[in-house]
């Protein structure tokens, strides 16, 4: 299979709603669930009709200068990028999968345009609000959830670098607020920021907590 025949099977999902009529189907993914600090951040992507952003595929298997390049394209070819968010707060407040939940409903909520059909990674979201179909390991195989999930990752990244220019020593800059052991050390050392996840196991342990 050539390049441009793996893009067409990476569309092949879209394309059976777009045979149908359906102009607009939202791929929704999330970045930032097992981080010890920062939010939890999902976008929601609705690609014209045939649309393909050539190199989109799961976030995680991306360089970031690769990412951001490719953000930068789905931002532009796309007809709607939206984004949400659920803060630490919600997070240690409702538990880690309330607050994706919050944060793909916010996303979905933002877009410009109404959604027909959303389409979600992974197992289906309990109280999503939207009707919804799910695909296990969809960011490889959904293009728009691909695209999500690059627009995920780049934001969260980008703010979490931000924050490492607040919160010096923790390593943000790089690990974006996952328990590497530069940041789990630097906890012990430092103690938490308000943006630590302090439910969490990582954090409650080397608080003492656990």
């Amino acid at each position: 299979m050539d390049g441009a025949d793996r893009l067409q099977d990476l569309l092949s999902y879209e394309r059976g709603f777009w045979s149908r009529g359906f102009s607009h189907i939202a791929g929704v993914d999330e970045a930032g669930r097992g981080p010890l600090a920062g939010p939890v951040v999902a976008a929601a992507v609705v690609l014209p009709p045939g649309a393909m952003i050539p190199g989109a595929t799961d976030s995680k298997v991306l360089k970031p200068d690769h990412r951001d390049e490719l953000c930068r394209e789905i931002m532009t070819r796309a007809r709607c990028v939206a984004a949400g968010a659920a803060s630490v707060r919600e997070i240690d407040r409702l538990n880690i999968l309330v607050a994706t939940r919050l944060a793909m409903a916010r996303a979905l909520g933002a877009l410009r345009v109404l959604p027909e059909h959303v389409v979600v990674d992974g197992l289906p979201v309990k109280d999503l609000g939207w009707d919804h179909q799910a695909v296990v390991g969809g960011d490889g195989s959904v293009h728009s959830i691909a695209c999500a999930s690059i627009v995920a990752k780049v934001l969260r990244d980008r703010l979490m670098r931000r924050l490492a220019r607040r919160y010096p020593g923790y390593g943000w800059e790089t690990n974006v607020g996952y328990g590497t052991r530069a940041h789990v050390e630097a906890l012990r050392r430092l103690g938490p920021t308000p943006h630590h996840r302090l439910t969490f196991n990582g954090v409650q342990l080397d608080l003492g907590l656990g």
